[in-house]
C-alpha cells in the first residue's frame, strides 16, 4: 500500500514510519525541512519538503496515495488540512488515519473507546475535528494514543535524575498515567491503515498505569524526587499543561487487542526508566536536554509547551532538579 504519511520526522510518526516500512509499505513523507527529508529518506520513504499547510499539495498526495496517516496534529493544521483529506478521500475505499490523544477523556479509572469526553483545556480544540472526521463516508480511524515513551524521549523522561539535582513530581504524583512505548504505538498505527475501518476509534494504551511517583523514582537514578503543590506545577510547566499532566487516567486498551490484533512488545514505562536499561532510552535525554524543542497541541497528548522548554536550562537546578524532557509533538 501507498501511503501519504505526515509528522514522518516527528517522534509518533517516525515510529509509524518504520512500522510502515517495516510492514512492507511504501509511504511518501512531507517534512519542512532538507534535513528532516533525508532523515525520512534513510528510514525509508519518499520525502518531500512541503508544508502540511498547503492544500493544494495535501489535495494532491491524498489523491496519489492509497491511504493518509496524519500525525502532524496540531490546533492551527487540523481544520484544513482534515476537510481537505476527507474531500480527497470521499467516494473512495482509501483510509485515513488521524491522531487523537488520552487527555481528550479526563479523569479515569477505567477509560475506553466508548466513555464520555471530558478535555482540560490543552487539548480541547481537538473535538470539532474528530467530530467532522468520524462523520464523513471516508474510512477513518482515530488513533488516541496514551502517554508516549521510549527512545529517549516522552513526558516520563521529565523524570530522568542526575544522581544530584531534585526531581519534581507533577503535584504529589499520586496520579496515574497511562502509558505506551512509542514504537508499539507506531505499530497500531500500521494496523489501522491496514484494517482501513469505517469510523473506527481505538486507544493506544498496553495497560500500564503508573503513577507519577512510580514513573519519578524509577528515573530519578538516586536524585531526590520532590512533590510539589498543585499551584507550583501549574507555576512550572503552565497551567494548561500541568492542569493536563494532573489527569489521573487509567486505560487496558482491550479494543486495540482484540480488533485491531495489536500485541504491544516492549518494556513497560516504569522498566524503561530504570538504570539497567536507561542506556538504551531515557539517559540519552539529560545530553540532549538544550536542544529539545516541543509543540504544543500537536501529535500525541506527550507533548510539553514552549515557554517551559526554552526556560528549562535556567531553571532546572532550582525548580524542576533533573528534569527535562525531549519529545515530539502532541
Amino acid at each position: 500500500m501507498h501511503v501519504f504519511l505526515t509528522g514522518a520526522s516527528g517522534y509518533i510518526g517516525s515510529a509509524v514510519l518504520r512500522s510502515l516500512v517495516a510492514r512492507g509499505h511504501a509511504v511518501t513523507a512531507i517534512v519542512r525541512s532538507d534535513a528532516k527529508a533525508q532523515a525520512a529518506r534513510e528510514a525509508g520513504a519518499t520525502a518531500l519538503v512541503e508544508d502540511v499547510t498547503d492544500t493544494d499539495v495535501v489535495a494532491r498526495l491524498a489523491h496519489e496515495a492509497d491511504a493518509v496517516v496524519h500525525t502532524a496534529s496540531a490546533e492551527q493544521v487540523d481544520p484544513a488540512f482534515v476537510r481537505t483529506v476527507l474531500g480527497a478521500l470521499d467516494g473512495t475505499p482509501k483510509p485515513f488515519v488521524h491522531t487523537g490523544g488520552i487527555f481528550t477523556f479526563g479523569d479515569s479509572t477505567d477509560i475506553s473507546e466508548q466513555s464520555p469526553v471530558s478535555p482540560p483545556a490543552l487539548t480541547s480544540w481537538r473535538g470539532p475535528n474528530e467530530a467532522l472526521v468520524r462523520a464523513s463516508a471516508v474510512r477513518t480511524t482515530i488513533v488516541a494514543p496514551g502517554i508516549v515513551f521510549g527512545r529517549g524521549a516522552g513526558i516520563p523522561a521529565m523524570f530522568v535524575g542526575d544522581g544530584e539535582h531534585e526531581v519534581r513530581l507533577v503535584g504529589d504524583g499520586s496520579q496515574r498515567w497511562t502509558t505506551v512505548h512509542v514504537d508499539d504505538v507506531g505499530d497500531l498505527y500500521a494496523l489501522a491503515v491496514e484494517r482501513g475501518e469505517q469510523d473506527g476509534y481505538v486507544l493506544a494504551a498496553t495497560g500500564d498505569n503508573p503513577t507519577v511517583r512510580e514513573l519519578a523514582e524509577a528515573g530519578a537514578h538516586g536524585s531526590p524526587v520532590v512533590a510539589e503543590s498543585i499551584d507550583a506545577t501549574r507555576e512550572r510547566l503552565g497551567t494548561d499543561f500541568a492542569d493536563a499532566l494532573l489527569l489521573h487516567q487509567e486505560c487496558s486498551g482491550a479494543h486495540a487487542r482484540s480488533t485491531y490484533g495489536w500485541n504491544p512488545t516492549r518494556p513497560s514505562s516504569v522498566t524503561s526508566a530504570e538504570p539497567d536499561v536507561r542506556r538504551a532510552g531515557w539517559q540519552s535525554v539529560s545530553r540532549t536536554r538544550s536542544s529539545s524543542r516541543v509543540r504544543p497541541g500537536r501529535g500525541s497528548p506527550t507533548v510539553l509547551p514552549r515557554p517551559w522548554a526554552r526556560a528549562r536550562a535556567t531553571r532546572r537546578r532550582r525548580a524542576c532538579g533533573a528534569a527535562s524532557a525531549h519529545v515530539p509533538r502532541v
